[in-house]
């Protein structure tokens, strides 16, 4: 490893912990499955409980994990970074 490297490691902020990462999964969840259920209710009311989740999971995952999260981890990177700045 060379000294740029150990640099750019070593000012990276740690992960998130547990409790910090089921609160941006919250974040992502919640507000995902509040609008795909207004917007696909009508339709997924008709279906079986089992086959409602199935679909609300099967757009909601991909949604999250791609889209949001990312999304989320940037703006706590950044956080970190402004509270760093204070200091």
């Amino acid at each position: 490893m060379n000294a740029t490297s150990a640099t750019a490691a070593s000012t990276r902020p740690a992960p998130p912990t547990k409790h910090q990462l089921a609160l941006m999964i919250w974040l992502a969840v919640f507000p995902t499955l509040t609008v795909l259920n207004l917007a696909l209710g009508s339709w997924l009311s008709q279906l079986s409980p089992v086959l409602r989740t199935f679909v609300l999971a099967t757009v909601a995952v991909p949604i999250v994990i791609y889209g949001l999260m990312p999304q989320l981890h940037r703006l706590r990177m950044m956080l970190i970074a402004r509270a760093g700045g204070r200091g």
